[in-house]
Order: structure tokens, then sequence, then C-alpha cells
């Protein structure tokens, strides 16, 4: 066992604190990674707060970890001392299930995957996430980062990234395809980069055009204000896909109404309350309502390479370990353009 210092919860709801971590010692398959950055996902304040489910605390929240390996077990073959390395949402699955063999480790039909932190590993003990100076993973579920991209901004892609990533491919955004962005945040502005890199016509539906210059530089060719009931007129029926990254309730048949014949609406925000679907609004043009996790293993290595080769990181703002607790006000504001990313050195 290690003992390394962290940032956690004590309890729902409390400030982030420092504290000290056990983690556990290094596996015949294991890597021990120096954690150098860790981004902020709305889902962490999501978990800190209580807001799906109860937590497990004290809770070390961080699921996009970007960071060297300092060691690794006697079996290790796919990293070395020296690599540079990220750790997202997941850190082990039953490895076994239909899906896990199809790299679809996130959907682990065995009670699903087990998460880098606010849950149990098979060893019985809690899991804890990034905010921290270390952590040990089993090698594969460690990606490696390319060495085009910088680890402070390739931080957030091993969450924000490949949730947006994810679905972009499955529904074969690219060339022909027009795809709205629902949001210009956290995963919104990365998915405006990837969509537009992918080939696709990109249009950002936001609540008002305060954010309008920076979509159009991330990569929008068009930037509407949903506040506009104007917009809702003026672009019913063009999109193929619509990616919806906030996590609020929306009116969905107006959303649903901008989808061409068989375009889908897929949603990657996560809201704590539910949210009512009025299902005529799906009848007309056959058009679909989705949602979709992160990605499997392979698939977030493909995305790191693909930020890689066209030079895709997120647009963060860099704070130190003490400043968390206002970051998540901030988040919770939108003061942040677009990721805060912690510089675990102040840990």
């Amino acid at each position: 066992m290690t003992t390394v210092a962290a940032y956690a919860a004590p309890a729902p709801k409390a400030p982030l604190e420092r504290t000290t971590i056990e983690r556990r010692a290094v596996g015949e398959f294991d890597v021990l990674i120096d954690i150098k950055f860790a981004g902020i996902c709305h889902s962490d304040i999501h978990q800190v707060r209580d807001g799906w489910r109860p937590g497990t605390f004290p809770m070390v929240p961080g699921h996009e970890i970007a960071g060297v390996v300092t060691e690794v077990g006697t079996g290790v073959r796919k990293f070395a001392v020296g690599d540079r390395v990220g750790v997202g949402c997941m850190v082990d699955s039953c490895r076994t299930c239909d899906n896990c063999t199809a790299g679809l480790e996130q959907y682990c039909l065995n009670g699903g995957p087990t998460w880098t932190y606010n849950d149990t590993g098979k060893d019985g003990q809690p899991t804890y996430g990034g905010y921290a100076q270390k952590i040990v993973v089993d090698e594969n579920y460690v990606v490696r980062i390319p060495d085009g991209l910088s680890l402070d901004v390739a931080a957030p892609l091993l969450c924000a990234g490949i949730t947006t990533y994810s679905p972009l491919r499955h529904w074969n955004a690219g060339p022909g395809k027009k795809v709205a962005v629902v949001g210009l945040g956290g995963l919104g502005h990365v998915a405006v980069k990837l969509a537009h890199a992918l080939g696709a016509e990109v249009t950002v539906l936001s609540q008002s055009l305060r954010k309008k210059d920076d979509g159009l530089r991330l990569g929008a060719d068009h930037y509407h204000a949903t506040g506009d009931p104007k917009t809702f007129e003026e672009l019913a029926g063009t999109f193929d896909l619509i990616l919806n990254t906030v996590s609020a309730p929306l009116d969905f048949a107006a959303y649903l109404s901008l989808l061409r014949t068989d375009g889908t609406m897929v949603n990657v925000g996560l809201p704590e309350e539910p949210v009512q679907i009025v299902l005529q609004s799906l009848f007309g043009n056959r058009r679909s309502l989705s949602s979709s996790g992160i990605g499997g293993i392979a698939e977030t290595q493909e995305m790191l390479d693909f930020c890689a080769a066209h030079g895709i990181g997120a647009e963060i703002e860099l704070i130190g370990a003490q400043e968390i607790n206002e970051a998540y006000e901030r988040v919770l504001s939108s003061d942040v353009r677009y990721r805060f990313v912690i510089d675990t050195a102040t840990i």
C-alpha cells in the first residue's frame, strides 16, 4: 500500500479538503501513475453532491487523469516507466460478457464497469479518483497519450473527449452530415472541435449568442440562440444528428423538430431530475431519441490518436488544488471556458 495526498469530499455536499488515501500495491498487471493533471467534470459535482445517487464517502473525484508511469508490474506488456498515459471513467469491468469482449467495456453486462471513483473494486475496497498524487490501475484500462498532445489539455479528453467522440462516430458524423451541438460548455466545446475535424457541418445551439465568437473559432459553421423562438422555426427539419451536452431538462419536442427524416438526437448530458418525452414528437419523420455513455478502451485510444492528428485539445483553465471548491461553484454558474484542470503538483 502507498499513502498519497488527495482532495476528498468527507460527506455529501461538503467542501473538498486535503487528506491522504491508500493506493494498493502494484500488482502483476498494474501500472503506478504519477498524476500530473486532473480535469474537473460536471459529473464530479453531481456525485460529490449526491445528485444522481447516494455516494460513498469520503469521495475523491476525478476521471480525467493524465500522468506518467513510474512503476509497472512484472506482467505488464503495454506500458513502461516514463510513458505518458491517461485514465478515464472506468478502471475495470468483468472482461467476459459480450459487451466487454466486443470492446464496449463501458456497457459491461455484469453490473457495469468499475468506475474510477465512487465505486467498489474487485478487492472490495472503494475506488478513489484523480484528485490525487498517484493512482494504480490495471494496464488494460490505461491509454497512451500521444506525444502530440500536452498532458494538461489531454486530461479532459479522457471524459469530455470520449463522451462526445463515441456518439459522433457511432452516428456517422462526417462529410455531408449536418450536426448540431446543444450547449457550448465542457462537453460541447470538444464536440464542436471533433465534429468539425470529422468533416461535418456543425451548428451550435446555445441559450444566447454570448459565446458565438468562441463557437465559430472552435469550428462551428453556424451558431444560433435557442432563447429566440425563431431559431426553432428557421431550423426545423435541418439536422441529421443533434448531440445534447447539457445536464438540464429541455423541451425535447422542440429540439426533435429540428431533425431531418431518420435523424437522431443523442443525450450525453445527464440531468439529476426526471425528464418527460411527448411520444408524438418522435412520430414525424421517423425521428429517434437516444443516449450514449463514454467509450470503450480501444475507442478511447482511437479518440486520443485522432485528437493528436488533428491538433485537438480541451480549452482549459489551469488551477491549483486549493481552488477546487471555487471551481465547482464557477462550473455551476457557467463561468469557465471551458474546462478546469487541476495541476496535481499543488496537492
